[in-house]
C-alpha cells in the first residue's frame, strides 16, 4: 500500500494522537510552541514513511520512537527551559529591575486542551494534570532528556519497562537505573516551590479562594489581596528574570511597577492544570482593555502560593484562544 491510496485515512488516523503526542512533547521540551512544532515534525515524518512501517509495535508507539527522536534532537542545544527561581535569587522590592532573557530561557504555559487527554478515568486525568503543572515541568527540565524520556514515559504515561527499552533502543536494566536516577534528582527539588495542591475540579474552599482573589485583583485591593497570599508566595514575570517573594514585596510592586494594571480584567482560562486568567489591563489611548499576561496561579492550603504573570501576549493571546483586546464594561458581555 502506497502513501498515496491511504493517505485520507492516514491523515486522520494520525491525527488522532496529535493531542497526546503535544503534551509529551510539551513535558520533553518546556514550550509549547516548540511541542507543536515537534508534533508537526512528528506526524510529517510519520507519513513519509508509514510504508516502511513494519508493524512490529503498535502505530502509537512508533509515533512515540519518532517523536521521542525529534525531542532529543532539538535539545541536543543542551538549552533548558527554566523559571525565574530556578535562574536567580528572589530581588527585595527597593532593588527591583524589569532585566528580559530571551524567550528560549523561559519555561512556557500551555493551554490544558492542547495537552491533556479526554479521559473518564479520574486518577489518570489527576496524573496528566500533575504532570503539565509549573513546578513540576520545571524540573523535568533539569533532568539529562533521555532520563526525562524515560521518566515521562514510565511515570505519567505508564508505560512498562520493556516498551521503554525497545522505544530507546537499549535495555531494561538500563531504563530502570535512568528512572531511578530521575526520581532521585526529582525528589531533591520536590522543596522548591513544589506543589500546588490543586482538586480536580476545584473544591468549594478553593473556588471560593479565587472569585476572592478576581475581586482584589480587579479591584486593586491590597489589603484583600495580601489576606489571600501565602507568607511565602511567590511572583515572576517572564520573561523578565525577577521575581519576588511575599505579600509586602508583591503587593509593593502592584502599586509602584504594576500600577497600570489598576482596574484591570481577568478572564478565566485553563493552563497547565492550575488555575489561570487572562489579564486585560486598561488602554487609556483606545478604550477598552488591553491584553497584558496569562496568569498562571499556584495555590495551597487556603492561600495563593504562586502568580506567575507571562507577558509575551502576542504569543500567548492567540495560543489561548483569546481576543487581542476586550470593549468597555458595558460591551463586554456582547
Amino acid at each position: 500500500m502506497t502513501n498515496g491510496t491511504v493517505m485520507p485515512e492516514l491523515d486522520s488516523v494520525l491525527e488522532k494522537h496529535r493531542s497526546e503526542l503535544t503534551g509529551y512533547c510539551y513535558r520533553m521540551l518546556g514550550s509549547s510552541f516548540e511541542a507543536e512544532d515537534a508534533v508537526q515534525d512528528t506526524l510529517v515524518r510519520a507519513w513519509r514513511s508509514y510504508d516502511k512501517f513494519e508493524g512490529r509495535s503498535s502505530l502509537r508507539s512508533w509515533l512515540y520512537r519518532i517523536a521521542t527522536n525529534v525531542c532529543l534532537d532539538m535539545l541536543s542545544a543542551g538549552n533548558k527551559r527554566a523559571r525565574p527561581m530556578d535562574l536567580t535569587d528572589s530581588t527585595p522590592l527597593a532593588r527591583a529591575a524589569l532585566s528580559p532573557r530571551p524567550d528560549n530561557t523561559w519555561l512556557e504555559p500551555m493551554p490544558d486542551a492542547r495537552v491533556l487527554p479526554t479521559t473518564a478515568d479520574p486518577a489518570e486525568a489527576a496524573v496528566a494534570k500533575e504532570s503539565v503543572r509549573l513546578a513540576f515541568m520545571a524540573a523535568l527540565q533539569q533532568l539529562p532528556p533521555k532520563q526525562r524520556a524515560v521518566l515521562i514515559l514510565r511515570e505519567v504515561l505508564a508505560w512498562r519497562a520493556s516498551e521503554v527499552a525497545e522505544l530507546l533502543g537499549t535495555t531494561v536494566a538500563s531504563v530502570n537505573s535512568a528512572l531511578q536516577r530521575a526520581r532521585a534528582t526529582l525528589a531533591e527539588r520536590a522543596d522548591r516551590g513544589a506543589g500546588a495542591a490543586v482538586s480536580d475540579p476545584l473544591d468549594e474552599e478553593q473556588q471560593k479562594l479565587l472569585e476572592r482573589y478576581v475581586a482584589a485583583f480587579e479591584g486593586y485591593d491590597m489589603t484583600a489581596l495580601t489576606a489571600l497570599l501565602h507568607e511565602d508566595a511567590v511572583m515572576t514575570m517572564p520573561p523578565f528574570d525577577l521575581w519576588l517573594t511575599g505579600p509586602a514585596d508583591i503587593t509593593g510592586f502592584m502599586t509602584t511597577f504594576g500600577a497600570g494594571c489598576a482596574g484591570s480584567r481577568l478572564v478565566p482560562v485553563q493552563a497547565n492544570g492550575l488555575p489561570a486568567f487572562a489579564h486585560y489591563k486598561p488602554d487609556p489611548e483606545a478604550g477598552g482593555f488591553a491584553p497584558w499576561a496569562v496568569q498562571v496561579l499556584e495555590i495551597s492550603d487556603g492561600r495563593i502560593t504562586g502568580f506567575h504573570f507571562f507577558l509575551d501576549t502576542k504569543r500567548w493571546f492567540p495560543l489561548f484562544d483569546l481576543p487581542l483586546r476586550l470593549e468597555a464594561e458595558a460591551d463586554q458581555t456582547e
